[in-house]
């Protein structure tokens, strides 16, 4: 796994003083660009599967799956939960780019466990406008997977429902461990 710690250090990519991260990353895409090769792809998923998922840092989900770059598509936010936004890009997936299975993941330590629905009563008073999103935020992970499973089975617009899967990542031991959908 590549971290920030094994990102070469050489003249190409150091940071200078008043460096950005965004200019860190700029450099390292130039690095990446000079050894690119279009791989001859289309946007179909390989293996017809879209992959919802927490943006956690901790979560490398090509690896944790196995996956290779063009096998899926990968739909992340804020706690992996299923929301509008999230069924229009699996409604898309499916419906335009092939894929017909949907895994879920959630993981152990979310920070969404943490916060509640106060977080936007907070928000409108530091900002003056209160959002129009809901936190989503939940207390029992399995509990929420099973409302985000539900949410993508009950949904009039992605029609591949059959293989819709949830699981818990734990961020401890690099495991899945699958939700039942019924408990």
């Amino acid at each position: 796994m590549t971290t920030s710690a094994s990102v070469p250090t050489g003249s190409e990519s150091a940071i200078t003083a008043g460096d950005t991260v965004t200019d860190r990353l700029v450099a390292a895409n130039a690095q990446y660009a000079a050894a690119f090769a279009d791989p001859g792809m289309d946007a179909r998923p390989v293996l017809h599967v879209a992959v919802v998922a927490c943006m956690d840092a901790r979560l490398d989900l090509h690896a944790a799956l196995g996956l290779e770059l063009g096998d899926c598509h990968t739909i992340r936010n804020a706690g992996g939960v299923v929301t509008d936004d999230v069924i229009r890009s699996l409604t898309i997936s499916q419906r335009k780019l092939g894929t017909r299975s949907v895994v879920l993941i959630h993981h152990t330590g979310c920070g969404l466990e943490s916060l509640t629905e106060d977080f936007r009563n907070e928000l409108e008073a530091e900002v003056g406008q209160r959002p129009a999103w809901a936190v989503e935020s939940f207390r029992d992970v399995d509990q929420d997977v099973r409302q985000s499973m539900q949410r993508v089975r009950t949904s009039p617009f992605v029609p591949h429902t059959d293989d819709v899967r949830g699981f818990v990542f734990d961020v401890r031991t690099g495991l899945l461990r699958e939700v039942d959908p019924a408990s």
